[in-house]
């Protein structure tokens, strides 16, 4: 099975090989990653001059003194290999980028860690007869914190002998690898959301320290008690739904007011299809009968969840963005002095949880 790895850069420090390699060059030019072997039996690259980005006529091909392994054909085959693996389930990021939930970087490579800041509330109405009077002064209260960027990355290999027989037989080149590699990449993405893993690039108690949050392991959740599982027979239709109306309680709470995004377990999935009152006239089911929440956008099934974990997210850009800098891309990465060549499947993406000065979360957690 291919492996994921998740490279994190700060203070002009590395962890992982692309990120070892950033901090010692400064840079990595994707399009010297990218050199085809042209008609002529010559290495080039394509550079981006400017422009509009999907306009053919904002790239330019220009030679260069190296070796390529592809041709350029061959390349558009593995980048379509990506196109294939984005269509499988994996939601959560889906929906950030849906909903306009995202922030793009201006310069991926040279971007190692984001500065955010926030705002306290500050200023206040005053009711007077003449608006003479002055008011109360005021200042807001700004606050920074850093989010580190990783580099998303799986590598594969593609096999001399199986190359040299799909040119000489006119057969096309076998993407399953480059499909797979772009599948690991995205999982790996969407466990950044769901999972309880935290990535943190310096040690806890130190200046500079800086940590990727899930939505299950936010200091700042909203969290309530799951009393029943959702799969126990003891659970009934409407205890699912006190459960879910306790979740909005918990965010409206904490000052957010929706609209939110209910995500469940794969166990839940069947659960949430049976019928809400099996005796009554009005046959909904389950999902159904949630959806009929106010302010409830949908319900999605997260097969990367854990079971009997259970969240409620609001789609706003203060508790949840997806900073972007980098799409999947495939590269061409030399090992051993270039003695041997290799492929990797990377993105630079990463979810950022978020929640005001007073610590109020716009994400309940239902465990």
């Amino acid at each position: 099975m291919l492996d994921t790895k998740v490279d994190l850069i700060a203070n002009g420090q590395g962890v992982g090989e692309i990120a070892s390699t950033l901090a010692a060059n400064g840079q990595l030019n994707f399009g010297q990653m990218r050199p085809f072997i042209g008609r002529d039996g010559n290495t080039y690259i394509t550079v981006y001059k400017g422009g509009d980005p999907h306009k053919a006529d904002s790239y330019v091909t220009k030679p260069m003194n190296t070796n390529a392994t592809l041709r350029r054909d061959e390349w558009k085959q593995l980048d379509e290999a990506l196109l294939v693996a984005s269509r499988y389930r994996l939601g959560g990021v889906a929906d950030l980028i849906s909903n306009g939930l995202t922030f793009q970087l201006g310069n991926a490579m040279g971007t190692t860690m984001l500065e955010w800041h926030d705002v306290s509330d500050s200023m206040e109405a005053t009711l007077t007869m003449d608006g003479i009077t002055r008011g109360d002064g005021d200042r807001p209260k700004f606050r920074h914190g850093y989010l580190p960027i990783p580099i998303i990355h799986s590598d594969y290999e593609i096999n001399a002998r199986v190359l040299a027989a799909s040119r000489s037989l006119g057969n096309p080149l076998d993407t399953t690898m480059a499909e797979m590699a772009a599948r690991r990449v995205q999982e790996k993405l969407e466990n950044m959301l769901f999972t309880d893993t935290t990535y943190q690039f310096g040690e806890d108690g130190t200046v500079g320290v800086s940590k990727i949050y899930s939505y299950v392991n936010h200091p700042d959740r909203n969290t309530v008690n799951l009393s029943i599982p959702w799969t126990s027979s003891a659970i009934t239709a409407a205890g699912i739904l006190q459960d879910v109306q306790e979740m909005k309680a918990a965010s409206i709470a904490a000052y957010h007011y929706g609209p939110w995004m209910l995500y469940v377990p794969t166990a839940y999935e069947t659960v949430l299809d049976d019928d809400y009152d099996v005796e009554g006239s009005n046959l909904l089911t389950i999902r159904e009968r949630i959806l009929k929440l106010g302010n409830i956008k949908g319900i999605k099934v997260v097969d990367t969840l854990t079971t009997d974990n259970v969240l409620l997210v609001q789609m706003t850009p203060d508790v949840v963005r997806l900073v972007q800098g980098l799409g999947l891309q495939n590269v061409e990465w030399n090992v051993e002095g270039n003695f041997l060549t290799k492929f990797k499947c990377l993105t630079i993406q990463v979810p950022q949880i978020r929640s005001d000065q007073n610590g109020k979360s716009g994400v309940t957690h239902l465990a």
